[in-house]
C-alpha cells in the first residue's frame, strides 16, 4: 500500500479564510458565532449562526463563473485554490489523469433551491432558471473544481451528513493508497444557512437559542450546552501519495495513516446510546494504521455542543482509550467555528494537521461548568503546546455513519 500524506491546506470558514487566519483564530480561541444577517430571523428561535463574512470569490474566480455556481461550491472552488497555493502544486507540470477531487457535502446547494422554489410558487414555472439543476445537485462541488482545472481523474462527492468531509478523505485516501491517483483534491463544502434549514433543525431542537450571548452559544462538552450552532463554508486538503510528493519537494504537515469507518444501525438522528459505532470507527482507524491505542495524544473531537453527542463520544472515547481516555488531550474546534455539517471534517482535519505539525491544541472555548458525563480533558478555554505523534480528527453524522482519521506526525 502506497503511504499517504497532507500537503496543501485550503479552509474557508467563519473564524478565517486561508491557513493563516483561521489557525490562527483557532489558537486565540475566537468565536465566528454572531447574529444571522442574510436573512430576517424574527419570527426563528434561533437567531445566530457562524456566517463566513468578507468572503470575496471574484478574488479567486471569474465572474461569469461564479454566476452559475451555488455558494457551496464558490466555498469548495475557492478553499480549492487556497489548497493549491499553499501546497505550491503546479498543476500543468502534473498528470491531469492522474489527480482526483473528492469532496463531501451533507446537503449541496440549499441556497439555490430556496431561491429558485419561491421564482417557482412567485411566478410560474417558466421562471426557473435553466442551470437550477446543475447549481444545486451535491456533486457539482467536485464537478466544477474538475472542469475548472481541467482534472481528469476521479470526481464524485460523498454524502453522509456530518461525516461527509470525513468520509470523502478517507475514501481518497483509499484511491491513492492503492495506486489510482497521485494527488486528490479532497474535503467537504457546505452553505445551508438558509431559512428552510434553519427553520428544520430548529423544529428538530437541534439548535442552539443562546441567542442573548451568540459567541458563547457553542460550547461543547459544557453542562450547560443546548444545541449546536450552524455554520458553513469549505475545508479542503491536498492528499498526495508520498513519493509523488517527495519528488516535488513539498512540504508535508502530516502523514495520515488510518481511516474508519462504521455504522450505528440505530436511529435516524439520535446516537446509538452504547457508542458502539463511534468507538469502533476510532478502533478501525487505528487497526488500519497499525498504532497502539497509547500512542494517540490528541482528538479532535465531533463534540457539537448537543447533549446526546458529547456525552456519546466521550462514552466511545473512554470505552476504546481505558485508563489512556483521561491523559489524551480533546478539544472540539465547532466551539469557534460552528458546526459545518458536511465540510465539519474538512476544516477539522486542516486543524488536526496544524497541530500535529506546529504541536499545539486549539482549545474548547465556552467551557465553564464541568459536566459530570463529560469528564475528559477538553483542553478548556485556551490551547496548549504538546508534542502529538498521533492525532484524530473524528466525524459523526445524522444517518448513523462515523469516520474516523488518523494522522500521524511527519519527521
Amino acid at each position: 500500500m502506497k503511504r499517504v500524506v497532507i500537503t496543501g491546506l485550503g479552509p474557508v470558514t467563519p473564524i478565517g479564510i486561508g491557513k493563516e487566519d483561521y489557525w490562527n483564530s483557532l489558537i486565540a480561541g475566537k468565536s465566528g458565532v454572531d447574529y444571522i444577517t442574510r436573512f430576517d430571523t424574527e419570527n426563528f428561535p434561533t437567531k445566530i449562526a457562524a456566517e463566513i463574512k468578507n468572503f470575496t470569490p471574484e478574488n479567486y474566480i471569474d465572474k461569469k463563473v461564479l454566476r452559475r455556481m451555488d455558494r457551496f461550491t464558490q466555498y469548495a472552488l475557492v478553499a480549492t485554490h487556497l489548497a493549491l497555493k499553499d501546497g505550491e502544486v503546479t498543476l500543468e507540470k502534473e498528470d491531469k489523469e492522474r489527480i482526483g477531487v473528492v469532496l463531501g457535502s451533507g446537503i449541496g446547494g440549499m441556497e439555490t433551491l430556496e431561491l429558485e422554489h419561491s421564482k417557482l410558487l412567485e411566478n410560474g414555472p417558466r421562471r426557473v432558471s435553466p442551470v437550477f439543476i446543475p447549481m444545486m445537485i451535491s456533486n457539482m462541488a467536485s464537478g466544477q473544481i474538475s472542469i475548472y482545472y481541467g482534472l481528469k481523474g476521479p470526481s464524485m462527492v460523498i454524502t453522509t451528513a456530518c461525516a461527509s468531509g470525513s468520509n470523502a478523505i478517507g475514501e481518497a485516501f483509499r484511491m491513492i493508497q492503492t495506486g489510482g491517483c497521485d494527488l486528490i483534491i479532497t474535503g467537504g463544502s457546505e452553505a445551508a444557512i438558509t431559512p428552510v434549514a434553519l427553520a428544520g433543525f430548529s423544529s428538530m431542537k437541534a439548535l442552539s437559542t443562546r441567542n442573548h450571548e451568540p459567541s458563547k452559544a457553542s460550547r461543547p462538552f459544557d453542562k450547560d450546552r443546548d444545541g449546536f450552532v450552524m455554520g458553513e463554508g469549505a475545508g479542503v486538503i491536498i492528499l498526495e501519495e508520498l513519493e509523488h510528493a517527495l519528488k516535488r519537494g513539498a512540504r508535508i504537515y502530516a502523514e495520515l495513516v488510518g481511516y474508519g469507518a462504521s455504522s450505528d444501525a440505530y436511529h435516524m438522528t439520535a446516537p446509538d446510546p452504547s457508542a458502539d459505532g463511534a468507538k469502533r470507527a476510532m478502533e478501525l482507524a487505528l487497526k488500519d494504521g497499525d498504532v497502539d491505542y497509547h500512542q494517540v495524544d490528541y482528538i479532535n473531537a465531533h463534540g457539537t455542543s448537543t447533549y446526546y453527542n458529547d456525552k456519546l463520544e466521550t462514552l466511545a472515547i473512554k470505552s476504546l482509550f481505558k485508563e489512556q481516555a483521561y491523559k489524551l488531550h480533546i478539544s472540539s474546534t465547532k466551539s469557534m467555528t460552528g458546526h459545518l455539517l458536511g465540510a465539519a471534517g474538512g476544516i477539522e482535519v486542516i486543524a488536526t494537521a496544524l497541530a500535529v505539525n506546529e504541536g499545539k491544541i486549539p482549545p474548547t472555548i465556552n467551557y465553564e461548568i464541568p459536566d459530570e458525563e463529560c469528564d475528559l480533558n477538553y483542553v478548556p478555554n485556551e490551547y496548549v503546546e504538546r508534542e502529538i505523534r498521533y492525532a484524530m480528527s473524528n466525524s459523526l453524522g445524522f444517518g448513523g455513519h462515523n469516520a474516523t482519521l488518523l494522522l500521524k506526525k511527519w519527521r
